[in-house]
C-alpha cells in the first residue's frame, strides 16, 4: 500500500470525502479541506505530490477550526502550521529521518525517495523542525542536527559489565 493509498484509508475511516482530482486552475492552491471535504488539485501528476497535499489537508481535518483563508489573521497562521506540522509529522517526522541515516540515505533526493515524498515536502519538513527545535533534537539514542546543516549521529553507548 502507498502512502497516498494510507492516507486515502485513514481519510476514509475518519469519514472524509477525498476528490483527487478538482479543479482548482488559476489558484496556486493545491488542496482544500472543508467541513470533513478535501480537494485535491488535477495539476497534481504524481501519486507522491497528491499524498504530501492530503497529509497536509487532513492535518486540517485534525487540528484546524473554522475558516482559515485569512492568513493575515495570526490565529489562522498558527492554525496552518499546526496543519503543515501534523502533516511532516505524519509523512516524516524524526524518526523517518533517523531511517534514512539508518538506510544509508545520502541526499536529499535519495531521502525523499526513502520515505516516499516530494523533496520540497522534505526540505520544509527540516525548515519546520529547525524552527520548531533549534539546533539539534534528540530521539532515543539519535542526535538530528538542523544548523548549519541537517545531521544525525548515533550516540555511542559503551556496555557496561
Amino acid at each position: 500500500m502507498t502512502e497516498y493509498e494510507k492516507l486515502l484509508s485513514n481519510a476514509n475511516d475518519n469519514d472524509v470525502t477525498v476528490y483527487d482530482d478538482y479543479n482548482l486552475k488559476g489558484t496556486r492552491i493545491k488542496g482544500l479541506y472543508c467541513d470533513g471535504t478535501v480537494a485535491i488539485s488535477n495539476d497534481l501528476r504524481t501519486q507522491k505530490e497528491k499524498a504530501c497535499v492530503l497529509a497536509e489537508e487532513l492535518g486540517h481535518f485534525y487540528t484546524s477550526t473554522g475558516n482559515i483563508l485569512d492568513m493575515s489573521d495570526t490565529s489562522n497562521r498558527k492554525q496552518e502550521l499546526r496543519a503543515r506540522l501534523w502533516a511532516y509529522n505524519k509523512q516524516i517526522g524524526l524518526r523517518g529521518l533517523i531511517d534514512c541515516y539508518k538506510a544509508n540515505c545520502k541526499s536529499i533526493h535519495e531521502m525523499a525517495e526513502y520515505l516516499d515524498v516530494t523533496e520540497e515536502f522534505l526540505l520544509e519538513a527540516i525548515e519546520c523542525y529547525r524552527s520548531k527545535y533549534g539546533v539539534y533534537a534528540k530521539l532515543d539514542n539519535y542526535f538530528i542536527g538542523f544548523i548549519p546543516t541537517l545531521y544525525i549521529i548515533e550516540e555511542y553507548r559503551q556496555a557496561t559489565d
